[in-house]
């Protein structure tokens, strides 16, 4: 079926002033240079003015200054591209099924179950937990004992959740997350390790998002606490006792490691390295590759990633990173000689 949503329409679901031809249909979202006749695009810088003109798009979401260089089917306003983001949503085709339970799936007798809610093949939910309305539960996944998934959350495919999971309303974990593995947690005892039991849960606010095999621990004594509107890249990993505050945004392959506390509204990008016990503040936006081995306490930007060079130069550069300490002590050596020089002459002048 082919989805199709007026000028008009879209306009008043974006919040966006229409300049054009209210009654245009659309029916895709496409970038500038892959739109067809009846598709809407955006442009949120002036530079990309030039391919707006030779774009075959019906309509363009763009800025109040952009517009004024533009003619045609328009919707203005001030950021295109979360215009884009929510046109994106109108025309979501992502197939979603009908509430009902697969005969194959397996259920403890005194779970509660919502209304329409949609339990897939070979799904297990153990004793004691509680399907909110709305709720999905795709293939294979699996549900420990007294967990909690909210109202119109989606699970898909293979996904674990082990015991003492709450998970808030809208949320959307992807195929094969687990949630609820116990915590690295050990203490030597003659050279070998004794396990520590990890008894705390996880606590996921609503409209969390977590991508494919991304790991959440469960607390040894506390909870994980993951917050409100948190969204998690595939590939990343939460140690026990993490707190990760409300709308912080991970990319992927980046760890937390236990009992760190990062702030609300952060963002961190890929393969960040973070250690535990430390703290981020609120507004922290830390780049690629950055190691973070002590707290953050200030808003702002933090990268210690360097970027890459040609094998040559990069062995030429570790090679100079080596030789920093000694060229650090004959600096200071020279300073002081220096130094003495100049006491020296003062000297002799007097």
């Amino acid at each position: 079926m082919v989805l199709q949503k007026t000028l008009q329409e879209i306009a008043s679901a974006i919040n966006a002033e229409l300049r054009g031809e209210p009654q245009l249909t659309i029916t895709a979202v496409s970038p500038l240079d892959k739109a067809e006749k009846n598709h809407i695009s955006f442009i949120n810088q002036a530079k990309y003015v030039t391919k707006a003109l030779s774009s075959q798009a019906s309509a363009l979401i763009v800025t109040p200054d952009i517009a004024d260089s533009l003619s045609g089917n328009l919707l203005i306003m001030r950021d295109p591209y979360l215009g884009f983001a929510k046109v994106s949503q109108l025309f979501d085709t992502t197939p979603y099924p009908q509430p009902g339970i697969h005969q194959s799936a397996v259920i403890a007798t005194d779970v509660e179950l919502g209304d329409k809610v949609y339990i897939g093949p070979n799904a297990v939910i153990g004793s004691g937990t509680a399907i909110k309305d709305g709720a999905v539960i795709e293939s294979g996944v699996s549900i420990g004992e007294n967990c909690c998934i909210g109202e119109s959350t989606r699970i898909y495919p293979n996904t674990v959740l082990y015991h003492n999971v709450t998970l808030g309303a809208d949320c959307i974990l992807h195929a094969s997350v687990v949630i609820g593995s116990d915590g690295f947690g050990y203490a030597n005892e003659k050279g070998q390790w004794v396990k520590i039991p990890q008894v705390g849960g996880v606590v996921i606010g609503d409209g969390v998002e977590i991508g494919s095999h991304t790991a959440i621990d469960r607390g040894a004594m506390e909870d994980t606490i993951i917050g409100q509107g948190v969204k998690l890249d595939n590939h990343i990993h939460v140690a026990h006792n993490v707190k990760i505050g409300d709308y912080t945004a991970i990319a992927g392959c980046t760890a937390i490691a236990g009992s760190a506390n990062i702030g609300k509204h952060c963002t961190i990008a890929g393969r960040v390295s973070i250690l535990g016990h430390l703290s981020v503040c609120d507004n922290a936006h830390i780049t690629a590759t950055t190691f973070v081995n002590k707290s953050i306490t200030k808003p702002g930007a933090y990268s210690s990633g360097t970027t890459h060079q040609d094998n040559k130069s990069w062995q030429k550069s570790a090679i100079r990173f080596r030789q920093l300490d000694d060229m650090w002590r004959k600096m200071k050596q020279l300073e002081k000689e220096m130094l003495q020089l100049k006491q020296n002459r003062e000297t002799d002048n007097e």
